[in-house]
């Protein structure tokens, strides 16, 4: 009895030695907040490091276009799929960037979706001008040399030429229009095409309060990811749209 009460005393001794010790020590809950902001600031800005390293096309995509990109008002981009980057079926995947770095903006040069979106990448397909009475139309033109896609390209005079909508219910009937497909003189322009690799296609985005464009891309190649790397250049670019939003359309 002696030696188990010798026994329990040491061991109420240790616990009042270490025990009050360890929860003086204890990081207050204000102190713990601090450190999961801080954790979390951290987490965040390695996430935005790593997602701007996959967004860029590989070393050897820009050594190839160098050359190209010394011109003005060109560039080289990554679209990556919408249904991995940007899908809640993903979630490993998932980017923090708005869009998932599915989509981009001509004339802001940037990725992240609303910021003046004219193209998207989703299930294969190029997108143009999606959001609300925004709309556009691309045009595949095959295997063309991006270089010889100019003004005076008949597929591209059609878009040049066309008049936009300047109210909203006409804008959103022309939507629809192009959503079917418009053929002229034997091209057809849609809201949606596949991309195809190797393929040049121009296109007309018209977000109004923000640009009115036409660029001319061509897909130059698939990544294992099914990313799309895009060589684009801007071939004409117009006053700024502005929507009338009360008149109706015309019968």
């Amino acid at each position: 009895m002696k030696r188990i009460l010798t026994s329990t005393l040491f061991s109420l001794s240790l616990f009042a030695l270490f025990g009050v010790n360890t929860f003086a020590q204890s990081p207050s809950r204000e102190e713990l907040l601090r450190q999961v902001e801080t954790k979390h600031e951290q987490l965040l800005k390695d996430l935005q490091k790593i997602e701007k390293q996959l967004l860029l096309p590989s070393e050897e995509d820009q050594l190839t276009y160098a050359e190209f990109l010394t011109q003005p008002d060109t560039g080289l981009i990554r679209l990556l799929p919408r249904e991995i980057y940007d899908s809640y079926a993903h979630p490993e995947k998932r980017l923090g960037l708005r869009g998932g770095g599915s989509y981009y903006s001509f004339t802001e040069r940037n990725q992240e979706y609303g910021n003046g979106t004219q193209i998207g990448l989703e299930q294969g397909s190029l997108l143009v001008c999606f959001a609300g009475a925004n709309y556009g139309m691309v045009a595949n033109l095959g295997d063309v040399p991006l270089e010889e896609v100019a003004l005076g390209n008949s597929a591209v005079k059609f878009l040049v030429s066309y008049e936009r909508a300047d109210n909203e219910p006409l804008a959103r009937v022309e939507y629809r229009r192009f959503g079917s497909g418009v053929t002229v003189n034997g091209t057809l322009y849609k809201t949606r095409l596949p991309a195809i690799v190797n393929n040049s296609y121009v296109m007309r985005g018209i977000s109004y309060s923000n640009s009115d464009i036409v660029v001319a891309f061509r897909v130059v190649r698939k990544d294992s990811d099914g990313s799309m790397i895009v060589a684009w250049k801007l071939l004409k670019k117009y006053p700024t749209p502005e929507l009338a939003r009360t008149t109706e359309p015309a019968n």
